[in-house]
């Protein structure tokens, strides 16, 4: 079976979770011999249209880069920037001047690559993909799928929802054959706003590789935290992730408990809000920012911490949880998420219940019991959440579409 798949990143150039759940789809997809070419926009200095990239560690995935100022959870505004500051030079290879116009030149690059690449099922990840897909299915008339991973309700908290990526998203999964959405709140959401049959729309919870984040469990042991214990909030500085209400609680756990440090991991468009929340609410010398951290740092933060914390006000899923309890760490997450769905071994609150929230916090931080007893268990549930259930799933959804489309064609 052989998948042209689009997406807008790909480890390691990612800046969130959808490129890990990219690379954990075809990772699992490629070991159950699916052949799949990876088209991502990529603004790279290369000699030809898109360059073809066999990963020697997945042989069965051909990443093609495509020439492009498109990059992962792009607003409109950064986009407009980023042209803005081209050399004349660059302005050269025809870039739209407007995010959307961009995404429509990724588009009809896409018509080009589903003529000239040989495929069964195109793939698509979210809302900048969604049109490149329909423009190759056009061409090629084969099955489309459309994997929604967040929607701009989610992006935008509910508030201020960019028409134009709303208008691309609800074409996106009603031109789609089939939809997967990452969870049943995913699929919920789409149901209510996007006017799709429910029979359309499969869902498949993503996953981990628990054995990336196992190493060294007893890292903690071996770092001196004084008498501080570690509370992290790790992700996107956005409004639908709550890093204001992680803070709100935090003003709060140290009017009861000095002995803590809040770190706070990640990179956005409120940056310099939450640093000056910080400073406002009279923590910041409790508060402290990483930035965008990845690899090796990445792993050792999740471990440093005492308890993790998902605060957001609308999460389609949240890998993060998984890597922080593969990591050996306890998690408080939001009951607006995906992931609360599939998990039972951890701490769950309302995203605005700042009282609850620190409550559920110096539980963990003042008992160490319930944190280790939340860990082990954490951990032995994460074992059934793999990469290659969900990529059995996926292979489930292509069957179908392909054996619809050939009683259809007899």
């Amino acid at each position: 079976m052989k998948v042209l798949m689009f997406g807008w990143e790909f480890p390691p150039f990612n800046s969130g979770g959808l490129g890990t759940a990219c690379y954990g789809i075809t990772r699992a997809l490629s070991e159950k011999g699916v052949e799949i070419n990876f088209i991502l926009p990529q603004n790279q200095k290369i000699p030809e249209k898109f360059l073809n990239v066999i990963s020697a560690e997945l042989p069965k995935i051909k990443i093609k880069e495509i020439d492009s100022l498109l990059t992962s959870y792009m607003t409109s505004e950064n986009y407009r920037r980023r042209f803005l500051s081209l050399d004349e030079k660059d302005l050269v290879n025809n870039y739209c001047s407007d995010l959307i116009g961009e995404v429509c030149r990724y588009s009809q690059i896409a018509r080009k690559i589903a003529r000239e690449v040989e495929h069964d099922i195109i793939h698509t990840h979210d809302w900048m993909t969604f049109l490149p897909g329909i423009e190759a299915q056009k061409v090629s008339n084969k099955p489309l799928v459309s994997h929604v991973h967040s929607t701009e309700l989610d992006r935008s908290g509910g508030h201020g929802a960019n028409p134009q990526v709303f208008s691309i998203e609800k074409n996106g999964v009603q031109k789609a054959d089939k939809v997967i959405a990452v969870s049943d709140f995913t699929k919920n959401k789409i149901l209510k706003s996007y006017d799709v049959n429910s029979n359309k729309i499969d869902i498949v919870h993503n996953a981990i590789y628990k054995d990336e984040f196992a190493d060294n469990l007893n890292f903690k042991e071996n770092f001196d935290f004084g008498k501080n214990k570690i509370v992290l909030f790790l992700g996107r500085l956005t409004l639908h992730k709550g890093p204001d209400y992680f803070l709100c609680a935090a003003k709060k756990v140290l009017e009861k408990n000095k002995n803590v440090i809040f770190i706070v991991s990640g990179s956005g468009d409120m940056d310099q809000q939450i640093i000056e929340q910080a400073a406002d609410l009279g923590i910041a010398d409790k508060v402290l920012f990483t930035g965008f951290l990845r690899g090796e740092k990445l792993k050792k933060i999740y471990k440093m911490a005492s308890l993790y914390i998902m605060p957001s006000i609308s999460e389609p899923f949240g890998i993060t949880t998984l890597e922080s309890i593969a990591s050996g760490t306890p998690v408080l997450i939001s009951k607006q998420s995906g992931v609360s769905e599939i998990l039972n071994h951890c701490l769950k609150v309302d995203f605005w219940d700042i009282d609850e929230m620190t409550n559920k916090i110096l539980s963990v931080i003042d008992h160490d019991e319930l944190g280790e007893c939340l860990s082990s268990n954490g951990l032995s549930e994460i074992d059934k959440l793999t990469w290659d259930k969900a990529a059995e799933r996926i292979i489930r959804i292509y069957g179908q579409l392909l054996r619809e489309k050939c009683h259809n064609v007899l």
